[in-house]
């Protein structure tokens, strides 16, 4: 059966000698895998169709009891200004992907969702200051995902009753802007130091909540930046 949808892109893996297997989170199916033949073929660009977070139109084969699926067509839903072109944005692209690969468990479409991560792909590839974007990205998603970041006491209570240590002042001050922020309107001016304490946080939070969730590789990337 064909299916007409839209897709955002997690990731690949190579398979055989030019194909690929890529993830795919689907605004109908929810997450897919699917295999694409010949993209690693030299004479051809569609490699780049499968770069992370691209924003595709589909029709996919949708047979039931199969684990890896066939695309019929696919093309560019949203082409990137700038995602692609700063080596900043490329490395938050690879830790949102990976953050979304340990999250996005279900299955089933999740049309709310799948709006809420098209939407902030391409405020993000818009946003001319992007520095926290990731910190903002996680708090919001949190809430699609079923255990919602309302404000810092919660957030340290749940860490602290897992066994992590306090939040200072400041700490408390910038989640709670983030979350009463949106990714245009923040203001915050924080050193890379602060940002990656609040991420670990953030990341912890997720653990707690998210079973085998683990370690966030691409974290570790961010942090020298």
């Amino acid at each position: 059966m064909l299916t007409k949808t839209q897709g955002i892109v997690l990731g690949f893996i190579r398979y055989k000698e030019s194909s690929i297997i890529v993830r795919i989170y689907t605004k109908d199916l929810g997450l897919r895998s699917y295999i694409v033949n010949g993209v690693r073929n030299i004479k051809t660009s569609k490699i780049a169709l499968f770069q992370p977070l691209t924003l595709l139109d589909l029709v996919v084969y949708d047979k039931e009891k199969t684990d890896i699926q066939r695309i019929s067509e696919i093309q560019i839903a949203y082409p990137f200004q700038s995602i692609p072109f700063k080596p900043y944005k490329i490395s938050i692209s690879f830790f949102l992907t990976e953050v979304l690969t340990k999250s996005l468990k279900d299955e089933a479409g999740n049309i709310e969702l799948f709006d809420f991560l098209e939407n902030s792909i391409k405020i993000f590839d818009q946003l001319p200051h992007f520095a926290n974007f990731h910190l903002q990205f996680l708090i919001q998603l949190s809430e699609f995902l079923g255990f919602a970041i309302h404000d810092s006491t919660e957030l340290q209570t749940q860490l602290i009753q897992a066994g992590y240590r306090l939040f200072n002042s400041q700490h408390h001050d910038i989640i709670n802007e983030l979350i009463s922020s949106d990714y245009s309107t923040s203001t915050l001016n924080m050193n890379g130091v602060l940002r990656s304490e609040i991420a670990d946080y953030l990341l912890k939070f997720y653990a707690l909540h998210l079973e085998s969730f683990g370690t966030i590789q691409s974290f570790e990337i961010l942090k020298g930046l």
